[in-house]
């Protein structure tokens, strides 16, 4: 009879990965889970930190080329629609100007914005190997079965930020610097934005995108623990959409064809949610069955 300690399912990787080489097995305590948890965070934030002082050095090139990129004529996402526009006939489609200015009022401005976004692009960076790190820690604890259903987690849920992130910078980004440009209540008034606002107001917006493609990864795991139901989503579905139209109308130029380049990603996503919900439902239901059929033919009296 062995006297060793049953090891626990719920073990983090790394201590499964001694156990399974045979370096003592034991249950793992509350503040060694702590623990364990402490190194995987402190090495998601060394990654996070290494490319934020890459971001940092290369400041003066990422500026003019990324986070200054969608307040010009010449960024893809106009020359794309200026090139549609002709095609198709539509000259409003075209963006001839933009009456674009920055300042600094406040003494540490560019430098407070310089590490702001050199923060925030190493965290978009790293951003799969932290949910990676996360990951490692929380698959120990799982079922063999969630383990099987949540294969391919960490590359989904990096897949759908970048994604995000994409639509934002591209579609999301220069539209709103093209209409809060242009916006304007009075002649007296002249649009010359702050450092601050401009660069923190990009960068969020393009970070929130990448947040916003989560929905599905969301609905997956709310639907998994019995929250939300794809009835429940059907059923407000004509919600969501008026939703979807208001965001488009406050970020788009009072243009149709502009709010329909953004409504119909953005209802697409919530249609793949749907779909998403009712599979996870679908077979969780099966599985309940198959469980309760189990339970019923252990419970059988033997012929």
């Amino acid at each position: 009879m062995s006297t060793g300690y049953k090891t626990n399912t719920a073990m983090p990787l790394d201590q499964e990965e001694n156990s399974e080489k045979g370096s003592g097995e034991k249950e793992m305590s509350f503040l060694e889970h702590l623990e364990e948890l402490r190194w995987h965070v402190v090495r998601a934030l060394v990654a996070v930190i290494v490319f934020t002082i890459v971001a940092f050095a290369l400041a003066p090139w990422i500026f003019e080329n990324i986070i200054f990129a969608p307040a010009r004529v010449d960024f893809p996402t106009f020359k794309f629609l200026c090139r549609l526009g002709d095609a198709i006939g539509y000259e409003g489609l075209c963006v001839q100007d933009i009456p674009f200015k920055v300042q600094s009022r406040n003494m540490t401005g560019q430098f407070t914005m310089h590490i702001m976004s050199s923060f925030i692009l190493g965290l978009v960076v790293a951003f799969p190997y932290v949910v990676w790190e996360l990951w490692r820690f929380i698959k120990p604890g799982l079922q063999a079965s969630e383990r099987k259903y949540s294969r391919g987690a960490v590359a989904s849920v990096s897949i759908l930020f970048f994604m995000g992130v994409a639509f934002g910078y591209y579609v999301i980004a220069p539209w709103m610097v093209y209409f809060l440009a242009n916006y304007s209540i009075s002649d007296m008034i002249v649009n010359e934005f702050d450092i601050t606002s401009y660069v923190s107001t990009v960068v969020m917006l393009v970070l929130g995108s990448g947040l916003l493609f989560q929905l599905p990864v969301v609905i997956f795991f709310l639907t998994k623990i019995g929250i939300v139901t794809p009835q429940f989503l059907r059923k407000y579905r004509k919600h969501s959409i008026v939703i979807i139209l208001v965001i488009a109308a406050i970020v788009t130029p009072p243009d149709p064809l502009s709010q329909m380049l953004i409504t119909i990603p953005l209802y697409m996503l919530f249609e793949i949610s749907i779909l998403i919900s009712a599979s996870v439902a679908k077979r969780k239901a099966r599985d309940e069955a198959e469980e309760l059929l189990r339970e019923q033919n252990a419970a059988s009296p033997e012929p």
